[in-house]
């Protein structure tokens, strides 16, 4: 069980031992990791990861089968068999894992380690979207059944001490030779390094014990933490989650928009709709020039990005009376603007009536993939523009919950470098 001595009130990241692949019971490390869970792209990336090592992670995080309990089950019974091969195995001493990731002039450092779930309650950590039941129960009943943490949530923290203690033995233990070194296809770089000196764990303590934290990426793990805690008295490892935490004032994280492909409304009948309501008008194409029109349009307002049938078309200016009857006034300015907040209470809801659930919305990360789909399925791509970070801090601290996929994070991390067992 991880234990905690005396620690201050803020942030809370004990060291465990991790669960890492042996580098010669798989064909290399960068065949066996994955995104996270919700970027992969079902079944296309599934089957793409799966074909890339017998012992991909992904058939942890995303297995095949034809209901949730028999999903659980043949997770469950992966990462035992897995164990007893030894194609995973422990760490032989709890560490914190100082992680990198690098590519060309991109470098991003932070500490993986269990974090204290107490956080939630004391609002020491930050939640800033909304979650869908359905995806939390999914999460619990895998958790549940492999008794794991397979992927860290992505948390961060305003640091920017040159002396701190956690920047400090970050930067210092970057010096060493790493753990792990990798590169994925996408060109990133990965390195793993542990921290296991009980003096720099102690300096780690001190120094986030002041902080404050903002969940980036993992919303649903985070919940799915929280009810699994529920589920199980305290003290347990349960009390604790898998997180990756990065100083954004050393490492300024990338914020990404989450895109939306509708998948029961053609693009000639959703900009048929919007006619009177929002100015439409076409814009050219390849995608990488669209985009940079909804970047242009961002600026002076709510703008979105409609494709699927081959052309692009842009949709701004909302009706002010519209905006009015739709968008809840119980919420603060700066959120009442939120594109997702606009595409959400006043296009999905109320021009377009579509509801919010798998069937009818899928939310991908990728502009082209989501073009790409829409275009297959004949189905609408809303593409969006980011929000910027300052916005959603300010609103999660403000308590205010944004709409559920408003923002990407990024990079994310790797999932398959290190795993956290449950008891």
């Amino acid at each position: 069980m991880t234990t905690s001595a005396t620690l201050p009130s803020g942030l809370r990241l004990l060291p465990f031992p991790g669960l890492r692949y042996v580098p010669e019971r798989v064909g290399s490390l960068a065949a066996v990791t994955s995104p996270p869970y919700d970027v992969v792209v079902r079944p296309d990336g599934v089957d793409y990861l799966e074909s890339a090592d017998p012992h991909n992670i992904v058939r942890l995080i995303l297995p095949q089968a034809d209901t949730p309990a028999a999903r659980n089950d043949q997770a469950a019974r992966t990462l035992r068999d897995w164990l007893e091969k030894g194609v995973l195995s422990a760490d032989p001493e709890p560490a914190l894992y100082v992680y990198e990731q690098r590519r060309g002039p991109m470098v991003q450092r932070g500490l993986i380690g269990a974090l204290a779930l107490s956080g939630a309650e004391a609002g020491v950590v930050l939640p800033h979207e909304d979650v869908m039941p359905h995806v939390v129960t999914d999460r619990a009943g895998l958790m549940r059944a492999t008794s794991a943490n397979l992927e860290p949530l992505l948390l961060t923290y305003r640091g920017g001490d040159a002396g701190a203690g956690a920047a400090e033995v970050v930067e210092r233990t970057a010096l060493r030779a790493p753990l792990l070194a990798t590169t994925t296809e996408d060109g990133v770089r990965h390195r793993l390094w542990a921290v296991t000196d009980p003096a720099d764990q102690e300096a780690v303590a001190a120094d986030l014990g002041r902080r404050q934290a903002l969940i980036a990426d993992g919303h649903h793990r985070w919940a799915t933490y929280l009810r699994l805690q529920e589920e199980h008295p305290s003290p347990t490892d349960w009390d604790f989650g898998l997180v990756l935490l990065v100083d954004t004032v050393r490492y300024p994280l990338e914020v990404r928009a989450i895109h939306r492909m509708l998948r029961r409304l053609a693009p000639a009948d959703a900009l048929a709709a919007v006619e009177g309501s929002f100015r439409v008008r076409p814009v050219d194409g390849p995608l990488p020039l669209a985009l940079e029109a909804l970047a242009d349009a961002a600026e002076r307002g709510n703008a979105f990005l409609v494709a699927g049938d081959g052309s692009f078309h842009l949709v701004t200016d909302p009706d002010a009376g519209l905006l009015e009857r739709t968008v809840r006034r119980d919420r603060p300015e700066a959120w009442r603007r939120l594109d997702a907040t606009v595409l959400h209470a006043t296009l999905l809801d109320a021009v377009w009536r579509i509801p919010d659930t798998p069937d009818q919305i899928t939310y991908i990360h990728d502009a082209a993939a989501t073009v790409e789909m829409a275009e297959r399925h004949g189905g609408t791509a809303v593409l969006l523009h980011p929000v910027r970070e300052e916005v959603v801090r300010g609103l999660a601290r403000q308590g205010v919950m944004m709409p559920r996929k408003s923002t990407s994070f990024g990079p994310k991390p790797a999932t398959g470098l290190v795993l956290r067992s449950l008891g």
